[in-house]
């Protein structure tokens, strides 16, 4: 295998590996992204060296890939005839081996009919496109091996128009160009410029379009067809010769067969030995005979195309090299596939618990933020809760003259209220209630909060949407639990208040009274003969208020402990025991189902693993060829 055969045709089958991935250039649907961020990979396809044929409509271009293949197979007919693009692969192969084609969609058919051939190109593009003339950027892929052909790859696009016809969109004047130019803009592309020479070449959408994407003319062959169309007197020597418009690269005209020839069916061999003829005879371009034709246009794109893979190769090899980590990297992100054994499965959804546990406790542990918000609840909400409890009202004057006066009944109390103090108190104390459970309710709100985001940032459990829910669940229902019993201790803390008083306060009032008030505080300190004297009421309100801030402190330090108690320290400890316990009982069906992955990380991960096989496979194929220096 020669350096050409081996660069071209290594180029053809990357080709037509990217296309079966979806990747064919700016037009391509590059993977998907999941999760969120950019994710696209480069597209190789960009990368690989190509001759794109452009030209508008009746400016020859089918013509000319026919005359360079050999062979009738392109469809003819009015209007826009290309409404896909058309990877065209030749293949050259041994004089005297038999003439075939293959579609990229039909790797199991070898057409020897090119009329066949033709009717396939026409079906495939009615097969994406419909019959309503509309244009897709999913090109076909043709292979042609023939002894009458060299190594070159050609992508013929759809002709450059100005108009609409009747059945076609408004806007296919535009989305035509735009697809063109996905192509020719690309660095990599080698861009074929047809133009016929019985119109001006100023007027020449090819060349236009060229001038645009490649002003310096690097990249631009131009071709220059109908020569044998112009009018009598009149040649094309300024424009082949360079002077109209000057490329990098020699102008090559072209002389396809008439309208008449193509109607009688008349053989492209002999098409193109008369070909030879004309310029071989021309007055006109006898002196650049040798430089035109098909024939030579073939062997002269076929060269410069090899030339140009070989330039490349470095960047394309750095290239793969850099999606091949890419994508190994992306593979280690999304995971790889699950095993079917159930043993294998059940310990694939414990790690999986375990991973979402650890970052569960490290948020609750500083390591990750939000575990400081349960300790803003006992440090800032609770005492705040407290404050604002309304004593005021229940301690007033008149609240308090009747609850004392109500307790008595129609008899007095003899020295001090009891039944009175006690009714106040425990009036009081049952405040307490709201914010202990208030506490109760932040506190899980926050852990519930936790356990979302620490189900978002793991990782792992982003391919199982199922186990996510599952494990979501099964943490809600513990938290519940949990909340469900720090709200029974924290009232029963409230009712342990109420339903034993700290008795030794009351005894100290008197004497505190007494030595903060001189030698009248100990008669202050008795009832008078009216049990109704303002001074009494408010003095037991005060003694009261005094009781219940004492309590309030005291619960001020029991509720944080036992909420931490009953509900954080449970959740460190066994947020998932429960679950476990299920996960035991589960059979083999039922794992399966939790590790059932979400569909379009499935198609990731695949479209992943499949590219990565394309540019390993690229990689060694571009390791193996032999360059010749």
């Amino acid at each position: 295998m020669t350096t050409m055969e081996s660069l071209i045709g290594l180029v053809n089958r990357i080709q037509r590996a990217c296309t079966m991935l979806g990747d064919y250039g700016g037009a391509c649907t590059m993977l998907g992204d999941y999760g969120g961020g950019d994710n696209a990979f480069s597209s190789l396809w960009e990368a690989l060296p190509s001759v794109a044929v452009v030209g508008g409509q009746s400016s020859g271009k089918s013509s000319v890939l026919e005359s360079i293949v050999g062979r009738d197979f392109l469809p003819r007919g009015s209007g826009i005839v290309t409404r896909r693009p058309l990877v065209l692969q030749l293949h050259k192969t041994e004089e005297g081996s038999q003439e075939y084609a293959e579609f990229l969609h039909l790797p199991k058919r070898r057409f020897t009919d090119f009329a066949a051939v033709r009717k396939e190109i026409q079906d495939e593009t009615d097969r994406v496109t419909g019959r309503t003339k509309q244009i897709s950027p999913v090109p076909i892929h043709l292979s042609i091996y023939s002894p009458n052909v060299v190594n070159l790859t050609l992508i013929d696009l759809p002709g450059l128009t100005k108009v609409a016809v009747e059945g076609q969109p408004e806007s296919i004047v535009q989305d035509i160009e735009v697809m063109v130019r996905t192509y020719v803009e690309k660095p990599n592309c080698i861009i074929l410029a047809i133009s016929p020479a019985n119109q001006d070449i100023a007027t020449s959408d090819a060349i236009k379009l060229a001038r645009e994407v490649d002003p310096s003319g690097e990249r631009t062959f131009g071709v220059l067809t109908k020569l044998d169309l112009m009018d009598k007197g009149t040649n094309a020597l300024d424009v082949l010769e360079g002077r109209s418009y000057r490329l990098q690269h020699p102008w090559v005209g072209i002389v396809n067969r008439s309208q008449a020839d193509i109607n009688k069916n008349v053989d492209m061999i002999i098409a193109r030995r008369k070909e030879r003829e004309y310029f071989a005879t021309s007055s006109d371009y006898g002196h650049l005979a040798s430089k035109m034709g098909s024939e030579y246009l073939a062997k002269l794109l076929s060269k410069h195309l090899e030339s140009v893979i070989r330039a490349r190769i470095p960047s394309i090899t750095s290239l793969i090299n850099k999606s091949i980590d890419e994508l190994e990297s992306e593979m280690d992100h999304l995971g790889r596939p699950i095993a079917v054994d159930a043993g294998a499965q059940l310990y694939t959804i414990l790690e999986l618990c375990r991973a979402f546990d650890r970052i569960f406790k490290e948020h609750l542990e500083g390591g990750r933020p939000g575990g400081d918000r349960i300790y803003g609840v006992f440090d800032h909400q609770l005492p705040a809760a407290l404050r604002k409890l309304p004593f005021d009202r229940h301690l007033s004057m008149q609240n308090v003259r009747k609850i004392v006066s109500e307790a008595d009944g129609y008899q007095p109390h003899l020295i001090a209220p009891e039944q009175g103090y006690r009714r106040l108190i425990e009036g009081s104390l049952n405040y307490f209630r709201g914010p202990a459970e208030a506490s109760v309710d932040a506190v899980h709100f926050v852990l519930k909060e936790l356990v979302r985001k620490s189900i978002g940032e793991t990782q792992e459990l982003k391919r199982f949407p199922t186990l996510q829910a599952e494990i979501a669940a099964a943490s809600n229902e513990a938290l519940e639990r949990f909340r469900d019993e720090s709200k029974k201790t924290v009232i029963r803390l409230v009712d342990m208040e109420s339903s034993y008083l700290t008795v030794d306060f009351f005894r100290r009032l008197p004497q505190e009274i007494e030595k903060a008030g001189g030698p009248g505080a100990a008669a202050a300190a008795a009832p008078t003969g009216d049990r109704y004297a303002e001074g009494h009421f408010r003095r037991i309100g005060s003694n009261v208020s005094s009781y219940v801030g004492m309590v309030s402190d005291t619960l001020r330090n029991t509720i944080p402990k036992a909420v931490v108690y009953c509900q954080v320290k449970e959740a460190k400890q066994s947020l998932l025991n429960h679950f476990y316990t299920l996960l035991g009982r589960k059979e083999a069906k039922q794992l399966s189902q939790l590790l059932d992955e979400d569909p379009a990380l499935m198609e990731r991960r695949q479209q992943c693993s499949k590219r990565l096989e394309l540019y390993k496979a690229a990689r060694d194929e571009i390791d193996s060829v032999s360059w010749a220096r």
